[in-house]
């Protein structure tokens, strides 16, 4: 396989973590957030900052990564989760404002605009992980792993307590269901995965800068999520594999000038969004909005 191929793979990869991440808000639990990219940075930063400085054991760097996503999460969504719909998605773009500032801002910890270059690479039990091949098959297993624990979350009881509070959570609280506690937890659980592929971006590319976290990551993973299928498990998957090859494939079409392709990438992200909405509410793995009336 070329390298081109696996750099695709990698970053499919990448946001296909990221998009099943954001899921468990989106399709799961019914929160809309505009954050996902700030603990996408967290993650890759803690891991940078770890593997410089103690180690680059990629068991180790995970764990610090995720566990620090996860325990700002908690501490942000415990006054975050207690307003609803679009109060929430308000306080989330404040949020992610706020993260990209201190990425930039912060030039001790994060290397500021110019960000970190020199990240070594990742070590496990068998050597060191350094060739185009195995940064792919690392990337595929973390997303892999991370699939099957969403999956064993939402099929077991705290995955329905999430689906109860999605679909009405005024009955919810009726039922006795600690609404804010379950959205929390929730929280915690999205964006300390996400630090996975914050881990896996920062090994791979050996340099990070506040670039790859701003807004438009944000926007451009849940575009994933919409587009695949929110609330299903392949959906985020299909909509990270589409998104991530449509910049390779426009840079195909001969008449499209090189400077001019973000802009009609970003065109395009917003009309498949509104198309799928119109005609697929369900998104393309998801079932449309004409059988789920009839269930």
């Amino acid at each position: 396989m070329s390298v081109y191929l696996l750099n695709i793979g990698v970053f499919i990869c990448i946001y296909g973590i990221l998009a099943l991440t954001l899921n468990v808000l989106i399709g799961y639990a019914g929160v809309f957030t505009l954050a996902h990219a700030a603990f996408f940075g967290i993650g890759a930063y803690v891991a940078t900052f770890v593997a410089m400085n103690f180690s680059a054991s990629l068991v180790i760097v995970l764990i610090a990564s995720v566990l620090t996503a996860g325990i700002l999460s908690l501490i942000i969504a415990l006054p975050a989760l207690r307003v609803r719909d679009e109060y929430f998605v308000v306080i989330s773009l404040a949020i992610q404002i706020l993260c990209v500032t201190v990425f930039s801002e912060w030039r001790s910890f994060t290397g500021g605009l110019g960000g970190i270059v020199n990240i070594p690479l990742p070590e496990l039990f068998f050597g060191t992980i350094s060739t185009p091949m195995e940064f792919f098959l690392l990337a595929l297993g973390c997303m892999a792993v991370i699939t099957v624990i969403i999956g064993l979350i939402v099929r077991g009881s705290f995955g329905r307590s999430l689906m109860a509070v999605r679909d009405n959570e005024s009955a919810a609280l009726a039922l006795g269901k600690n609404v804010a506690r379950i959205k929390t937890l929730a929280a915690a659980l999205s964006s300390g995965l996400a630090a996975v592929a914050g881990v896996v971006y920062a090994y791979y590319l050996s340099f990070i800068n506040v670039q790859s976290f701003t807004l438009d990551t944000s926007v451009l993973v849940m575009a994933m999520v919409i587009i695949g299928g929110t609330g299903t498990m392949f959906g985020p998957i299909v909509g990270a594999a589409l998104l991530t090859m449509l910049p390779n494939a426009l840079s195909y079409v001969p008449f499209l000038p090189p400077t001019e392709i973000g802009s009609i990438q970003q065109i395009l992200y917003g009309l498949a969004m509104i198309l799928m909405m119109i005609f697929r509410p369900g998104g393309i793995v998801g079932r449309s909005r004409s059988k789920r009336d009839e269930k």
